[in-house]
C-alpha cells in the first residue's frame, strides 16, 4: 500500500484533505451508506500521516453527519435515513401517540412577559449568561449540588447543546461514555455523530443499575450521563437508595466527568436525588426549561465544577453559541412569575394524573404499565414491541416502540412501547388501552 493512496481511494496529507476525499467518495457513490471505513490506525498508516490527522478527518465528517462511529465495530458511511429523533411523525394521518411532547395547551402564553424585555442591547464582550438569570439559576441550582460553593454557572441552546459541549470538553473520538439503556434519543444522536463509543447501563425502576455502571467504568468509560428523575423513555427515578449506591460505585472514579440531565425538574413529582458526592471533581447539573416554558424556548442553565466551567466557556463564543439575552429575559421573567410557576406545577400534576388514570386502564386489561415521572407512559410487553405497534397502526393509533431507544443491539427486539397519552380524553384512552389488549392478543 503506497502512502497518499488507500483503499477505497481515500487520498490526502491534511485532515481537511483526507475528510474531502472521503467526502467526495461517498459524493460519487464510491462509498454506500453502512460502508465500512479503515480503522484509524489503517487509514493513518496507509496515507503516511498521524494518527491524530485521521483521527481529525474523521471527527469532521462525523459532526457533519456523514460518518458514524459504533466503537469497536469501526466507522461507517452514514446511512440517509436519519437517527430516529422525538417528535411527531410528519405526514401521518394516524393518531400520534409516540410524540414526546408537552401539551401546547399547558405552556404558559408568552404575550405579557414579552411586553417587559425592552432595554439595552447587550454587545460582544458581555457575560454570556444574563445577570438576573445567574441570580435564579444559582438559587435554582444551590440545593441540588454537593458542593455549592465551588458551582459555577454558564447558559447553552438547551439540554442538547449542554450534554453535547459539555461531552466535547472531555472526550476525544472513539473515547467511551456510559449511558443508560433504553436511552434518550437526543443522547444516543449525540454520542454517535461524535464518534464516542456508548456503554449500556442498564436503567430499572429505580434508575441507572449500579452494576452496570460498575462495568461501564471498568470498561473505560471516561463520561456518564445519567437522568435522577423522569427518565426518558422509562419515567424512571432514582430512589435515595439507589443514588447512594451509584455515588459508592463512583468513589473510586473521581475524575469521570458525571451529567446529570434534569429535563423535567418544574414539572417533576418527585424529589431531586444526585449521584454526584461533595468529593467527585469533574460534575455537571443540566436543567432546560423546553418542557415547560415550550419547545421553541431553546435554552438550559448548567452548573459546573470550575475547571469543567472553563473548558466549557472555551465552547461558548459569540460567534458560534451565544445564546440571546432577550431569550434569556424572557426565560428568567416566565421563571419568576407566580401565576406561571403555578401553571408549570398544574401542568406536572396533569401529566402525572392522566399516565397514572391510562396506566390503571392497562392494569385492567392485564397489561404492566411502569408509573414513573415525565409526560410519556412506558408499557412492557410479552411480545415485541414493533409487532405490536405494527398492529396499532392497523387501528388508527402511531406507538414509539422501545427499539429506538435501545444502546445495546444484542438485546434486540425490545419489549416495550413508548406512548404520549396525556392528550386523550378519557374515552380515546379507554380506546386505546382496547386495542392495545387486542393487538398483543392477535
Amino acid at each position: 500500500m503506497e502512502h497518499g493512496d488507500i483503499s477505497p481511494g481515500i487520498t490526502g496529507r491534511t485532515a481537511a484533505e483526507i475528510a474531502d476525499s472521503i467526502r467526495a467518495l461517498v459524493e460519487r457513490g464510491s462509498l454506500a451508506a453502512g460502508e465500512a471505513l479503515p480503522s484509524v490506525r489503517t487509514l493513518a498508516e496507509g496515507l503516511g500521516v498521524n494518527r491524530n490527522t485521521a483521527v481529525a478527518a474523521y471527527r469532521q465528517l462525523a459532526h457533519a453527519g456523514l460518518l458514524v462511529s459504533q466503537g469497536r465495530a469501526g466507522t461507517r458511511v452514514a446511512d440517509s435515513a436519519p437517527l430516529a429523533q422525538d417528535g411527531y411523525a410528519p405526514d401521518s394521518v394516524l393518531r400520534d401517540v409516540g410524540a414526546g411532547n408537552p401539551d401546547p395547551a399547558r405552556i404558559p402564553d408568552l404575550s405579557s412577559a414579552l411586553a417587559s424585555l425592552a432595554g439595552r442591547p447587550v454587545l460582544y464582550g458581555e457575560p454570556v449568561i444574563d445577570a438576573g438569570l445567574a441570580a435564579f439559576a444559582r438559587d435554582w441550582l444551590v440545593p441540588d449540588v454537593a458542593s455549592p460553593g465551588d458551582l459555577r454557572l454558564t447558559i447553552t441552546n438547551g439540554a442538547f447543546d449542554a450534554v453535547e459541549r459539555l461531552l466535547a470538553q472531555a472526550l476525544a473520538r472513539d473515547d467511551a461514555v456510559a449511558l443508560e439503556d433504553p436511552c434518550f434519543l437526543g443522547t444516543i444522536r449525540t454520542a454517535r455523530l461524535a464518534g464516542y463509543r456508548p456503554i449500556a447501563v442498564p436503567v430499572d425502576s429505580e434508575g441507572m443499575t449500579p452494576d452496570g455502571l460498575r462495568a461501564a467504568l471498568a470498561d473505560g468509560a471516561r463520561a456518564v450521563v445519567c437522568t435522577p428523575r423522569a427518565q426518558n423513555p422509562t419515567g424512571a427515578g432514582l430512589t435515595a437508595q439507589r443514588a447512594s449506591d451509584l455515588r459508592a460505585v463512583l468513589a473510586d472514579h473521581p475524575y469521570v466527568l458525571v451529567i446529570e440531565d434534569d429535563h423535567y425538574s418544574l414539572l417533576s413529582t418527585q424529589p431531586y436525588r444526585s449521584i454526584i458526592s461533595p468529593s467527585h471533581r469533574r460534575w455537571a447539573l443540566v436543567r432546560s426549561v423546553s418542557k415547560f416554558l415550550g419547545p421553541d424556548m431553546s435554552l438550559a442553565v448548567v452548573g459546573t465544577d470550575g475547571e469543567t466551567a472553563d473548558r466549557l466557556a472555551m465552547r461558548l463564543s459569540p460567534g458560534t453559541t451565544w445564546v440571546s439575552h432577550l431569550l434569556q429575559r424572557l426565560a428568567l421573567a416566565l421563571l419568576t412569575d407566580g401565576g406561571v410557576r403555578r401553571s408549570i406545577a398544574e401542568a406536572g400534576a396533569h401529566y402525572a394524573a392522566r399516565n397514572a388514570a391510562f396506566a390503571a386502564l392497562l392494569s385492567e386489561r392485564g397489561l404492566d404499565a411502569a408509573i414513573g415521572d415525565g409526560v410519556n407512559v412506558w408499557l412492557r410487553l410479552p411480545r415485541p414491541a414493533r409487532d405490536v405497534s405494527e398492529r396499532l397502526m392497523r387501528r388508527g393509533w402511531l406507538a414509539r416502540a422501545g427499539d429506538e431507544f435501545i444502546l445495546d443491539d444484542a438485546r434486540r427486539p425490545s419489549h416495550a412501547l413508548r406512548l404520549t397519552v396525556h392528550a386523550l380524553d378519557d374515552a380515546e384512552a379507554a380506546r386505546l388501552a382496547d386495542d392495545l389488549a387486542a393487538a398483543i392478543r392477535t
